[in-house]
């Protein structure tokens, strides 16, 4: 079953504008590693800096992975430090954390990061953080342990994105992990980029393009992004097993019988790993967690820091281990444990947990019945991936839409009344509508917006929705939850709901001339329900 050709051609140029912008991105950044690798195996020292050399380590199966070691100025004798493992994020070179393993070892850790196979100059396939990666953290451990004046009973790991995704694993599977620092990374691989059954083309075609670029994709990995990018049904069940094989949450049991200090951080705005993954994650640890959100994309609440620069991320990274792994009494494990950032004020908030962050809901209804027809786009979408929730974070531009030009017959558009207070949106939007198609399968999009007195809304948050084997013509209920988020509307706007059929960022599968009808029975009526913040 393939998408529709509207959707396709508008989908795919997006997908590839993206990917090809991410690669310049990626060239620009790592241009320096390989002249990196080809420096001296071992620099000399400066007097009270940390030394640092580049090695090789054997990982699982013998694959050789490339990786740098930082340790402690004088270190020396008999002295034990605490040992940090860093694998490098998808598509990027050993030296990425260079700048924050240096900080980490003049705070007194060993730090070792790694390539993660298949990638830049280590050895393998790219195996998208499966067992074989699992493994090769393990072995990182037994190395440095034999290597680096590491403290066997002191092991942590971390990382950005893939890094992170590893090291949530490896906590499952490796004992002497005893905390970890989680950025940017997934807890459910399918319900990341496939959430609501619909694939997320620009994040898939993005990772597919980077990993080839930079890395040498397994056979597997090929097959499962074709499978995954041509909407391949008959190979769905395969696809979802792949994904829950590589999911942290699927070894929640064992991660919690390990007991990790587990810290995890992302962006609301993350086009990879929507943040209901990590909360939904969040909430069944039962060790001690800490869970941040701040606004921005995939890895940009994070990222100046890899350049050493000033990061509250990276600041909260290295206190979560000063006092898990050397038993630093900083308050960290005092400070209320779920820590948002609101897009709207940049201001910090604190919650006991995440059920706690609304402390109401506002319900928008959904009234009448309306009808729209698919293929088309509205002008109300998601924008695209890293650079809308990019403009959103540094100059607080959401994608927008004009409410009054939408045309009608290409969205169902609802409106609350005008809030004479503001509004602290805060959490996870959901939705719940009666639903009828005129075919058995189709793609619908949500969209919560914040509207001025113009009329202009800006994106505040929105989710997809597909489904399959339905009977066409015959209502059939749905229930959605958008994707969380902080947000403050002004005094004065409204809220709107607005729900199409067509979005850059995702593959729709509306066959030609297919209709949506959504109504709202008197016995199961449809609304949006908004969390708010009192």
């Amino acid at each position: 079953m393939t998408p529709s050709r509207t959707t396709s051609r508008t989908t795919l140029r997006a997908a590839i504008g993206t990917v090809s912008a991410a690669m310049v991105a990626g060239t620009v950044l790592t241009v320096a590693p390989a002249t990196a690798q080809a420096a001296p195996a071992q620099p000399a020292a400066v007097p009270g800096a940390p030394s640092v050399k580049f090695v090789d380590i054997k990982g699982d199966g013998g694959t050789t992975l490339k990786a740098n070691v930082f340790t402690p100025a004088g270190a020396e004798g008999s002295r034990r430090y605490p040992l940090i493992v860093l694998p490098t994020s998808w598509a990027m070179p050993q030296i990425e954390y260079m700048a924050q393993a240096k900080k980490l070892a003049d705070a007194g850790y060993v730090v070792v990061g790694y390539n993660s196979r298949g990638f830049w100059q280590s050895g393998g396939e790219i195996e998208t953080a499966g067992p074989q990666d699992v493994a090769d953290a393990s072995k990182v451990i037994d190395w440095a342990l034999a290597h680096t004046p590491a403290d066997p009973h002191k092991v942590g790991m971390g990382g950005v994105s893939y890094g992170a995704g590893i090291s949530l694993l490896a906590s499952a599977f490796d004992k002497r992990i005893k905390a970890v620092a989680a950025l940017s990374g997934w807890a459910d691989l399918i319900g990341s980029i496939y959430s609501g059954r619909t694939q997320h083309l620009q994040a898939a075609a993005m990772l597919g393009g980077a990993g080839e670029l930079t890395g040498r994709p397994s056979p597997e990995l090929r097959r499962i992004l074709k499978d995954f990018l041509t909407s391949n049904l008959a190979r769905e069940k395969d696809m979802i097993a792949w994904g829950k094989k590589r999911s942290p949450a699927t070894y929640l049991d064992k991660i919690n019988a390990n007991g990790a200090a587990i810290m995890l951080g992302n962006a609301w705005g993350d086009s990879l790993f929507p943040p209901n993954q990590y909360a939904a994650f969040y909430e069944k640890l039962k060790g001690p967690k800490r869970l941040e959100f701040r606004p921005g994309d995939h890895a940009t609440a994070e990222g100046l820091g890899l350049f050493g620069l000033p990061n509250d991320t990276w600041t909260d990274t290295e206190r979560w281990f000063d006092h898990y792994l050397k038993g630093t009494d900083n308050g960290i494990d005092r400070e209320s444990p779920v820590l948002l950032k609101s897009r709207s004020t940049g201001a910090y908030e604190g919650y006991k947990s995440w059920k706690d962050v609304p402390s109401a809901h506002r319900r928008i209804a959904l009234d009448g019945s309306q009808q729209i027809h698919t293929n088309l786009d509205s002008g109300a979408d998601g924008g695209l991936i890293f650079l809308s929730s990019m403009l959103d974070q540094f100059f607080r531009l959401p994608p927008m839409a004009s409410m009054p030009l939408l045309p009608r017959s290409l969205a169902a558009v609802w409106q609350s009344e005008r809030y004479e207070t503001g509004q602290r949106v805060r959490g996870t939007t959901r939705l719940h509508t009666t639903m009828t198609s005129t075919a058995e399968r189709g793609t619908a999009i949500a969209y919560l917006y914040d509207v001025g007195p113009l009329g202009l809304g800006k994106l505040v948050t929105h989710a997809p929705f597909t489904f399959y084997g339905k009977t066409p013509g015959k209502p059939f209920g749905v229930d959605l939850d958008l994707f969380s988020t902080a947000y403050d509307v002004p005094a004065g706007h409204r809220l709107a709901v607005v729900v199409d059929s067509v979005d850059p960022l995702y593959i729709a599968h509306n066959p030609h001339g297919a209709q949506l009808t959504f109504s709202s029975p008197a016995g199961d009526p449809s609304y949006v329900s908004v969390p708010v913040r009192d």
